[in-house]
C-alpha cells in the first residue's frame, strides 16, 4: 500500500480511474485507427455518394457513354465487393442499338463495356460501380461486364480486331484486380447460376481469347493498364 493511499483510503478509487482511463485510452486509440476507415467509406451511408469525375475511364483509349443511372448502382469496389470474375456477352444487336439500350432507363440492364467489331471499346459504367449485366445480384457485385456487338450464330461478327482489343480490355482488368486469366474466372453469360441466356455461344473462341488475354499480361505492358480514377 503507498503512503497516499494509506492517508486518504483512496488506493482502490485510485485504481479504478486508472483502469477507467485506461480503457478511455484504449476507446480513443480504436476511434483513431478507424478515422480513416469512416473517412474512407463515408459516401456509402445513406443519402451519400462519392463524388465522381464526369467521364473519367478505367480502361486507356476507350469512348465514354454513360449508362441510365437506373441500369446500375453506386459501388466502390473492389473495397466494398471484391472483383474476380469477367463476364462474357454478345449484344444480339448492333452497336448504336446496345449503346441507346444502356441509356434507356426502362431497359434495367447495362455492362460496363461494349466492344465492336473494328476493336472500338465504349465504357458505360464505371468499373468500381455495379452494373445489371449477369442477370444475377451476386455476380454483378463481384464481376465486369464485357458486351460484343453481333449475333451468337454469326461467326463474321467475332473478329480479330474485336478479339485483339477485347483480350487487351480483358487483361488490363485481370491484372488490375488480380483476376487469373483461366475459365473459372472468365466465364459466359450462359454460365451465370440462373441466367437464362445462350451468349456468347459455341462461336466464341475461348482458347484464342484466353491466349490472347495471357501474352497481353505477360508483355511489358504498353499504355492499356492505368490506375483506377476516382
Amino acid at each position: 500500500m503507498t503512503r497516499e493511499a494509506g492517508k486518504t483510503g483512496r488506493g482502490p478509487v485510485t485504481g479504478r480511474r486508472a483502469v477507467l482511463f485506461g480503457g478511455l485510452g484504449l476507446v480513443t486509440a480504436a476511434a483513431v485507427a478507424g478515422r480513416e476507415e469512416i473517412a474512407r467509406a463515408w459516401w456509402l451511408l445513406p443519402g451519400t455518394s462519392r463524388p465522381r469525375v464526369e467521364g473519367a475511364l478505367d480502361h486507356a483509349g476507350a469512348n465514354w457513354t454513360a449508362a441510365s443511372p437506373a441500369n446500375w448502382r453506386l459501388a466502390d469496389r473492389p473495397e466494398d465487393y471484391r472483383v474476380d470474375r469477367i463476364v462474357v456477352h454478345v449484344t444480339q444487336g448492333g452497336f448504336e442499338s446496345s449503346v441507346n439500350a444502356f441509356k434507356n432507363p426502362w431497359h434495367k440492364a447495362s455492362a460496363h463495356y461494349i466492344v465492336r467489331q473494328d476493336g472500338h471499346v465504349e465504357q458505360m459504367v464505371r468499373e468500381l460501380d455495379v452494373a445489371y449485366h449477369a442477370g444475377n445480384r451476386s455476380m454483378n457485385e463481384r464481376s465486369v461486364g464485357i458486351e460484343h456487338v453481333g449475333f451468337v450464330d454469326r461467326p463474321k461478327d467475332f473478329t480479330d480486331a474485336m478479339y485483339a482489343s477485347s483480350a487487351r480490355l480483358a487483361a488490363d482488368i485481370c491484372r488490375r484486380y488480380g483476376i487469373p486469366a483461366d475459365r473459372e474466372h472468365l466465364i459466359a453469360h450462359s454460365e451465370v447460376p440462373g441466367a437464362d441466356h445462350t451468349d456468347p455461344g459455341p462461336l466464341w473462341n475461348w482458347d484464342r481469347y484466353l491466349t490472347l488475354i495471357r501474352a497481353e499480361l505477360t508483355a511489358v505492358p504498353g499504355g492499356t493498364s492505368q490506375a483506377r480514377p476516382s
